[in-house]
């Protein structure tokens, strides 16, 4: 069949996801340059026969395409219709029987999809070189063959383009409150009206990426880990029977000076100084400056924890960037207003400025791993509480209060809590143990600890709306944020300076200092302050956090998380996207 060349129409204009005129907050605002990568204009298409333009119908309505790695694309069939239909019967990616400038740079981009924390399979990566080749090997290629080839690079954009704008795997599958379908962009008029005419393939499709800068530089550390996995032997440390300290000798000191200069810990001119044989020196330092980037305590001391954590294979390293990378798409790519954001494994809250940059964290407490974890979401500050009321949980009132009160009725009073009925009206303590008892075991009366110093949320409490029941507060278990492992509430997180964070959240109100925050913590008068402007909260579980100076810190999966998308992501294609994990229920 001989094809032949008709004109397509100009672009229409472009997309979303540039910055808004309404004020949006970006974290990191697109690169004008980006603007300038599409031409405006789409070069001359193939134009199919009618046997062609059946032909192409045929796969679009039967959403399969052999050739495809994933031949099923039902996910993107009315987009691929509505693609095919601005172009007329045309093939997109064909000009003059071969492919197009902008075919041939988005395919080195599916091919290269690892570096962004994908998989070059599920874009057909492998395959492309082999249809290069035959489509510039032949003088004429047929037209089953170019339809074949158009059809199949407009589904692998689709689903790189979707995956690499909102993830792979939907939020909401592991019960998460992040709403992925907000964000979501219209491939059909993304590929025709920016892509398929773009002077800068690469320049358009980061532009659904998401624009933190934390992202561009966990991809930067994807690549350096993914050359580090290749080219480390893996050999383990070996064990030892006692804690090795400053001095002592270890059998695995070549190894140990080979891992932690590959991975940067220790400069390549301390290592080339040699330490006679014995733990000590820079190598010593070196092994605290690993401890600091995976959570441990940074002693110097080789034991058997750290130990097992320098053991870790690289490649998990990879995974756990990936991982990241794969939440961060799932997050809102604009705020109204700088966010501040809390990551769980890392016990750790940062506040961003209006430089994009963090101005100010702090250590927290999370949410206990067995039972008590605290759950992932997007909310806003609404109000600070100065000398709150903890409304204790019925969950807690029946696994922990009503046990104490049976073996002490004066438990409570004792702990500053109090009894409460339906109306708010704090029951009398003269009334007997076992009413008590009987009206909080029906969850007719209520128990709250009266505000003070020993109230269990401090002096301090942020409040968001979520479904969860979580805030952030302050707690007078100051002892607890020395400890690297920080896990201990109930689901709520306790942050170390309540002062700091008040004063940041209420920094638009001028009468709310430093002064007067102090003073109505340490006051007589529970006091609540409603912000006119709402401040933006993420809470998120990341085991791979790459800091601004770009040194990579690692985590503990402490919820299990991390092993739950990797089980999902290893499904593959098309990736699950409904309301139960595999294997729970």
């Amino acid at each position: 069949m001989t094809l032949r060349h008709v004109p397509m129409l100009a672009c229409l204009g472009l997309l979303l996801l540039l910055p808004g005129s309404d004020g949006s907050y970006f974290l990191n605002r697109a690169d004008e340059k980006s603007n300038a990568a599409y031409s405006g204009s789409i070069p001359q298409q193939e134009q199919l026969s009618a046997e062609g333009e059946a032909s192409l119908r045929g796969f679009l309505n039967s959403a399969s395409l052999p050739d495809l790695q994933w031949p099923n694309f039902a996910n993107y069939q009315n987009e691929a219709a509505q693609f095919y239909d601005a172009f007329g019967g045309a093939l997109p990616w064909i000009q003059n029987g071969k492919p197009t400038p902008q075919a041939r740079a988005t395919i080195q981009l599916l091919k290269r999809a690892d570096e962004k924390g994908l998989r070059p399979e599920d874009y057909d990566g492998p395959q492309w070189d082999g249809r290069l080749l035959r489509l510039d090997g032949s003088p004429v290629a047929t037209e089953s063959e170019l339809l074949k080839f158009d059809l199949a690079l407009t589904v692998s954009a689709m689903r790189y383009i979707s995956d690499l704008h909102v993830g792979r795997v939907n939020p909401r599958l592991f019960h998460f409150g992040l709403d992925i379908d907000r964000k979501r962009i219209d491939l059909s008029e993304f590929l025709s009206q920016r892509l398929v005419g773009a002077t800068n393939v690469g320049a358009v499709l980061a532009t659904v990426e998401p624009p933190f800068p934390i992202y561009r530089r966990t991809q930067d550390a994807l690549k350096k880990y993914m050359e580090f996995a290749r080219i480390d032997n893996g050999e383990p440390l070996p064990g030892s029977e006692r804690a090795i300290k400053t001095g002592d000798a270890y059998a695995g000191m070549p190894r140990l000076v080979e891992l932690l200069t590959l991975l940067g810990d220790l400069p390549k001119i301390q290592a080339e100084e040699g330490s006679e044989g014995r733990y000590q020196g820079n190598l010593v330092e070196a092994v605290r400056h690993f401890q600091r980037r995976h959570g441990l305590e940074p002693n110097g001391i080789l034991d058997a924890r750290t130990i097992k954590i320098l053991n870790i294979p690289i490649s998990r390293r990879v995974l756990q960037l990936q991982l990241a990378m794969e939440r961060m798409r799932w997050l809102p790519h604009q705020f109204a207003r700088p966010p501040i954001v809390v990551n769980i494994p890392e016990f750790r809250l940062y506040a961003v400025n209006e430089e994009y940059r963090t101005a100010f964290t702090m250590n927290v407490v999370v949410g206990r791993a067995y039972g008590h974890q605290t759950p992932v979401f997007a909310s806003e500050i609404k109000s600070i509480i100065f000398r709150p009321y903890w409304n204790v949980p019925q969950s807690i009132v029946n696994a922990e209060m009503i046990p104490h009160l049976r073996k002490n009725p004066s438990y409570l009073s004792r702990n500053s809590y109090e009894i409460v009925d339906k109306s708010g009206t704090a029951v009398s303590a003269e009334t007997g143990n076992q009413k008590i008892l009987a009206q909080l075991r029906k969850g007719k009366w209520k128990v709250r600890q009266t505000p003070g110093p020993a109230n269990s949320l401090g002096l301090v409490k942020f409040e968001f709306p979520n479904q969860y029941d979580v805030y952030m507060h302050g707690t007078p278990a100051e002892e607890l944020f020395s400890k690297t492992r920080r896990d201990f509430s109930h689901g709520c997180i306790r942050v170390e300076d309540p002062v700091a964070l008040a004063k940041w959240v209420m920094q638009a109100i001028p009468q709310w200092s430093e002064e007067n925050i102090r003073a109505a913590m340490d006051g007589n008068e529970t006091t609540e302050v409603k912000l006119k402007e709402p401040i933006p909260v993420l809470i998120l579980y990341s085991t791979a956090v790459v800091l601004e100076g770009g040194e990579e810190h690692f985590y503990e999966d402490i919820y299990g998380q991390d092993g739950d998308l990797q089980r999902t992501l290893e499904q593959g294609m098309p990736y699950a996207s409904g309301a139960e994990l595999p294997g729970k229920h």
